[in-house]
This record gives structure tokens, C-alpha cells and sequence, in this order.
């Protein structure tokens, strides 16, 4: 079941791109997190959605939100992958246990082994404002996820 708006966000500590491990209790009391799981890093859909966070980052990221992305990939691979698109925020490695974090979150697919399109803004206290979960094949609408960073401003 996928985590619903006004619940408290699952806690978890992942590695990095950079094999640096990041925690949401990080940003608790700080920033709010933009929580964009995916399925592959260098598949088509999953690149053209990242990069349209690149290309507009300060739509979703600023002084009080964070954007991190998770998939199941390795940290190699999302290393290799945000060197070669220029990604500057965190990728995110649910690798091993595989999968763990997005199944707390309720998008990850046992039966073919990756993370949905999950998408979670979780404010400064833990507590997630909005979310959404799209099939692997269903490229999402950033919009909605430029109006939930408006609307915690």
C-alpha cells in the first residue's frame, strides 16, 4: 500500500551516487524532501524525467526542500549516471536490502524487482504533503509536484 498524504513519512538511510549515506531524519526540522523514486537510471523515461528536474531544479529544490531520487540501482551506476547527465542532487542506491526502502514506501514491484514512479514531498516534520505512484511505463506530470513545493512555501 503506498504511504498516503498526511501520514508520517517511512525513515530510512540510503547511499548516495558518492557512497555517502543520507537519512530523511537528516532534513528533519530543516528541509522538506522531494522524494522521486524511478524505476532505471538510463532508461528513457526515467532520464527525460530527471532531467526536467535538472533543467528547472529550482522549481523543486531550494533553501527549505531537497530533492532526492532512489531507485534500486547500484551506487555505481547512478555515479556513472549523474555524470553523464549532469544530476547535481543525490541519487539515491535501494540496492540492498533490495528494494526495502521503496516497499515501505509502497511502490516497489517483488515481482519484477524495481521501484514504481513513486512521488512523495515530506515536509519538515516527517509528514508527507503529497503523493503519487505511476507504472513503470507512465512518465509523470511535474506540475503537481511544482504546486506541492509552492504550496509549503
Amino acid at each position: 500500500m503506498t504511504v498516503e498524504v498526511g501520514s508520517q513519512a517511512p525513515d530510512f538511510t540510503l547511499k548516495n551516487q558518492d557512497g555517502q549515506e543520507v537519512s530523511l531524519a537528516d532534513f528533519r526540522g530543516d528541509k522538506a524532501v522531494l522524494l522521486v523514486f524511478y524505476p532505471f537510471a538510463f532508461s528513457g523515461i526515467c532520464t527525460g524525467e530527471l532531467c526536467s528536474v535538472r533543467d528547472d531544479l529550482s522549481a523543486f529544490e531550494n533553501d527549505d526542500v531537497q530533492v532526492l531520487g532512489c531507485s534500486t540501482d547500484t551506487t555505481w551506476s547512478l555515479k556513472a549516471w549523474a555524470n553523464q547527465e549532469g544530476y547535481t542532487f543525490p541519487l539515491l542506491s535501494d540496492f540492498w536490502p533490495h528494494g526495502a526502502v521503496a516497499e515501505s514506501y509502497g511502490v516497489f514491484s517483488a515481482d519484477l524487482g524495481f521501484a514504481f514512479r513513486g512521488t512523495f514531498l515530506i515536509d519538515k516534520d516527517g509528514v508527507v504533503r503529497f503523493a503519487e505512484h505511476n507504472g513503470p511505463g507512465d512518465a509523470r506530470d511535474q506540475q503537481g509536484w511544482r504546486d506541492a513545493v509552492k504550496q509549503l512555501s
